[in-house]
């Protein structure tokens, strides 16, 4: 092999790569385990202590965090939401609330249109079919943009503003929940825009108060302007706070949680100052002092002083005390700033956050409310040649700008913060009055400081309201159990892969690829930490199916070694020989499987995103080690000898399956018959008994729940039918019969922490009697339900529709690249209905067998995901044949087709049924100890292993035949020109 130093190289550094990488994940481990054991309120501070200290190569705790392999919510527990805005509520208001009946017709068509283009785009068509002539700039000319849209202005412009205002409202809401989430307390969220219309994808892993969550994530922001005080102005009432605290005498507090129908109430650090009690409150003990905390001092404006993160919530704990006390003035709110400050000298972010002297009023009511702003962006004055100044440009409406203008004029030369969900995010100084509404908020801002603080200022009132579309609670209990069962699962199908590759090629080929297959796994999960990737059920189920399918290309590579030594060749040739006719097979092979790896990642989410990208990079990890990795390994051996003695046999393998001769094509009609039958019965079990569709295709609620004993699913089903209305599927989970699942579509349309109790109450009413010791309300939500999932009719449709896009684009992709990689239609047209084939008895067999299983046989996201899987992995076994009989008909190019395609299939044969079996063998193994949540996924990739080989055997091959006979006769039958 040539370049092997440039081979050893990049296999070095990536090794080296990948063990950096993963080294943090042990680091984290190693502290999670040290404060697990602490307990969880003495573990958190452990861990918020060592945040921001340096425990690994100069990395802090915190930074470890964000480059270890995050486990994902199925693993870990915890919450999973996507959020989406109501887009229609910004319409409204831009439109000042028109009353127009084809307006709010076209409001209601675009909300629940499917497409994933921009909500104003579908607006803007909806209404234009409504009432073709339409002047946009008269519809919104009325509303709060009237400052910019007159009669005149152009429909492209109106559109643009619209627009704006839309991607403004979806950022200010992103950067809402980003700092709510923050302030929630939750060791590495995950927050994201998904495509399409305005959603947001929220991961809060360990969350164990999802009313809470709910809550937080829906709670409408309100902007506010307040005054404030200057440092030098309460000096004297902060200086001598610890020694006032000190002087109190019970039991040390504790951070106190501040209701938030206040919208100051939000920051901790603030209590609500109350009229004193009629009854003297009893004395204190304040063991601590502020000062050991908060750094007093202000670095101008309205700071009064810093702390560390990890400090903040002791600090919140005696400011309630000093507030219940009576300890600070009456008028004197601390709020913390939004975003940790930076060094001045090195411009890194610190864990350092200001605190800042707000200047309320016995009222709650802040002096200027942010629903008088209208507009606000992000410019850049450009000061000389590479210089620029951002800044943020403010508009107010006509009475806000009366109000602005006295509180300015009143305030000049001091500092105006911008208040929202109880934080500040900026305190600009004033210069002087400002009048007609118009502002300009200058600092030492970054264009991206700009942008976030107009996104603010634009959010006023969070114009948009938040629904959650889909949410997913994973108990922690059910967690642990899913990593238990996926490190079972991997361990067995690793160690039998080991032993089958040992009996079927002897022990030093068999080693070989056995080194191929823990090199690859390594090269994986580090390459997946480089990512910072989160490693899901799915995942791991991606890293075991990613074994399967790289033993394909080892099988590949030994039998063609195999296959050239029975022909009389020297080992060093066999081996480069058989290197060079398996490569393109294995490149093609993996290629496509790729290639739906990627569609899958594009039009999944969540978990079924982690199962793509697990599955991608472990075949291109996969390429590199049994390609050439494997290579230099039997290549050296070879120049020492070591060889001479292998023949890549074994007892076993000896004399298994040596030059078959089965007439494949002879029997293809009645190979037709069987994929026929089954489509069939698929088809009409279809119509008669349906899909056992899941929530995110049909929209409802699953809860799995579990019992002290085992239970009788009728009978549950008897009891629970009319506390739902008779909405509900219930299905047995596992094998010990005390869990169940339990899918409604009950009071789907209404959303609200009501409802969620509603439907905990009615679970509780027809279950709690089924219990060998009763459990509490309480007790039965917290740890009988260990997880609940919900879909909103409106995400199942996209969900859907992704769904089919994906599966058709799938099999589209395969067909295109075999055309282009065979340059031949027959082979094309065999691939796709091969491909097309497999997936269609799938779907039957799930039509026919879903209300017979012992397991769930559910068509979610899941069963999607082992679709694609398999398309990409039955069209490996139609790549090898068919590059097989493209290699034969170029040596053979006079030869009879009918024995060259026969020729083909039966020398493939054995490579097409040891690599069906290694892949069905691991993915047996996850079937069994992969938990009862994988079991529908497993299912649905054994059987497409299944079908996908015969489909190679009996259709591809076959129907590829069929049509270049077809084309050759009609070929020659056209007259010479």
């Amino acid at each position: 092999m040539q370049n092997k130093g440039f081979v050893t190289f990049i296999t070095a550094s990536l090794a080296l790569i990948c063990a950096f990488y993963l080294s943090f994940s042990f680091i984290t481990n190693h502290y999670d385990s040290k404060a697990e054991k602490m307990g969880d309120a003495a573990g958190k501070a452990y861990l918020d202590s060592m945040a921001n200290e340096k425990v690994f190569l100069g990395y802090t705790l915190k930074e470890a965090r964000r480059q270890q392999i995050g486990l994902g919510l199925d693993l870990k527990g915890g919450m999973n939401v996507i959020l989406k805005l109501n887009a229609g509520d910004l319409v409204k208001n831009l439109a000042n609330n028109s009353e127009d009946p084809n307006f709010k017709k076209a409001i209601d068509a675009a909300s629940k249109s499917t497409s994933q283009s921009n909500y104003i785009d579908q607006f803007v068509t909806e209404y234009k079919r409504l009432v073709p002539n339409a002047n946009l700039a008269v519809l919104f000319g009325a509303g709060d943009l009237r400052d910019q849209i007159n009669p005149s202005t152009s429909e492209a412009k109106v559109i643009e503003l619209l627009k704006e205002k839309y991607n403004s409202a979806v950022e200010a809401s992103f950067n809402v929940l980003r700092t709510r989430i923050d302030r929630f307390g939750v060791v590495a969220p995950n927050l994201q825009r998904l495509e399409g219309q305005g959603r947001i994808l929220v991961e809060l892993p360990g969350v164990k108060d999802p009313e809470r969550v709910r809550e937080l994530l829906q709670r409408s922001a309100n902007l506010q302007f307040w005054r404030t005080y200057k440092y030098e102005e309460i000096a004297s009432d902060l200086q001598g706070l610890s020694a006032r605290l000190l002087a109190l005498s019970a039991p040390e507090a504790q951070p106190i949680p501040v209701p938030a129908e206040n919208p100051l109430d939000d920051s901790l650090a603030v209590v609500e100052v109350q009229e004193p009690a009629p009854v003297a409150k009893a004395p204190v003990a304040v063991r601590d002092t502020l000062s050991n905390y908060l750094m007093l001092g202000g670095r101008g404006g309205a700071t009064v002083g810093m702390a560390r993160d990890k400090d903040r919530n002791r600090i919140d704990s005696l400011l309630a005390i000093a507030y219940e006390y009576q300890l600070l003035p009456e008028d004197l709110t601390l709020l913390w700033g939004a975003k940790a400050i930076q060094d001045p000298q090195t411009r890194k972010v610190t864990d350092l956050y200001e605190l800042y002297a707000i200047r309320t009023n016995r009222s709650g009511k802040p002096d200027l409310s942010g629903d008088v702003v209208t507009t606000a962006k992000a410019d850049v004055d450009n000061r000389g040649i590479g210089g620029v100044n951002p800044h943020v440009s403010m508009s107010m409406n006509p009475e806000g700008a009366q109000i602005w203008a006295r509180l300015t004029k009143e305030n000049e030369k001091r500092s105006i913060a911008i208040v929202l969900d109880g934080v500040v995010y900026s305190a600009p100084n004033v210069e002087n009055e400002i009048t007609g509404g118009q502002s300009s908020i200058s600092g030492n801002f970054t264009i991206e400081e700009a942008t976030d603080l107009a996104n603010v200022l634009n959010s006023g009132k969070m114009e948009t309201s938040i629904v959650i579309e889909q949410e997913n609670v994973v108990g922690p209990t059910l967690g642990k159990a899913s990593i238990q069962s996926g490190i079972i699962s991997f361990a067995i199908a690793l160690v039998l892969l080991m032993i089958y590759m040992c009996l079927a090629y002897g022990f030093v080929p068999g080693m070989i690829a056995n080194l191929a297959l823990v090199v690859n796994s390594f090269f994986t999960l580090g390459i997946l930490a480089s990512f910072n990737a989160v490693l899901t059920l799915s995942g791991i189920a991606g890293l075991v199916l990613t074994l399967g399918m790289a033993v394909d290309a080892n099988v590949l590579i030994n039998e063609r070694i195999k296959e050239e030594l029975r022909h009389g060749k020297g080992m060093t040739r066999a081996i480069a020989d058989g290197y060079g006719n398996a490569f393109s097979a294995i490149f093609d092979s993996n290629l496509t499987t790729i290639i739906t790896g990627v569609v899958l990642f594009y039009f999944g989410t969540g978990p079924i995103r982690g199962f793509a990208t697990t599955l991608i990079i472990g075949l291109i990890a996969s390429f590199i080690t049994a390609v050439f990795l494997t290579r230099m390994v039997f290549e050296a051996l070879d120049k020492h000898h070591k060889l001479d003695k292998v023949t890549y046999t074994t007892f076993m393998t000896k004399n298994l399956l040596v030059n078959p001769t089965y007439s494949f094509l002879s029997a293809r009609i009645k190979g037709y018959a069987l994929p026929l039958l089954i489509v069939v019965a698929g088809l009409v079990g279809y119509f008669t008994v349906g899909l056992n569709q899941g929530i995110e295709f049909s929209g409802g609620r699953n809860y799995i729940v579990k019992f002290d004993q085992q239970v009788d699913n009728q009978q549950l089903r008897d009891k629970l039918a009319p506390e739902l209305g008779g909405k509900l599927v219930l299905t047995a989970i596992g094998t010990e019969g005390d869990q169940v699942r339990i899918s409604t579509n009950y009071l789907i349309e209404d959303a609200g922490d009501d409802v969620e109790h509603q439907l905990v109450d009615k679970l509780y009413n027809g279950l709690s009697s089924f219990y060998k010791t009763q459990p509490t309300k309480e007790v039965f939500a917290d740890q009988y339900i260990v997880s609940s999932q919900k879909v909103s009719a409106s995400m199942s449709s996209d969900i859907t529709r992704q769904a089919l896009i994906a599966v058709g684009l799938s099999l589209l992709f395969m067909a295109i690249y075999i055309l282009i990689r065979f340059r031949n239609v027959a082979f094309s047209i065999g691939a796709f209905a091969s491909v097309t084939t497999t997936t269609l008895m799938i779907i039957a067999v799930y039509v026919l067998l879903w209300k017979v299983m012992p397991f769930t046989m559910e068509v979610d996201q899941n069963f999607i995901a082992a679709l694609l899987a398999i398309i990409g992995y039955a069209i490996n076994d139609v790549v090898i044949v068919f590059d097989r009989i493209r290699e034969e008909i170029g040596n053979h190019p006079q030869g009879d087709r009918f024995e060259i395609v026969n020729g083909a299939l039966n020398s493939t044969l054995s490579r097409t049924l040891n690599t069906s079996f290694t892949t069905f063998l691991v993915m047996a193994i996850v079937f069994m100890f992969g938990g009862a949540s994988m079991r529908s996924f497993t299912f649905a990739i054994l059987l497409g292993v299944i079908f996908g080989t015969y489909c190679t055997l009996f259709v591809a091959t076959p129907i590829a035949y069929e049509v270049a006979k077809r084309r050759r006769e009609k070929a020659a039958t056209k007259p010479a020109k």
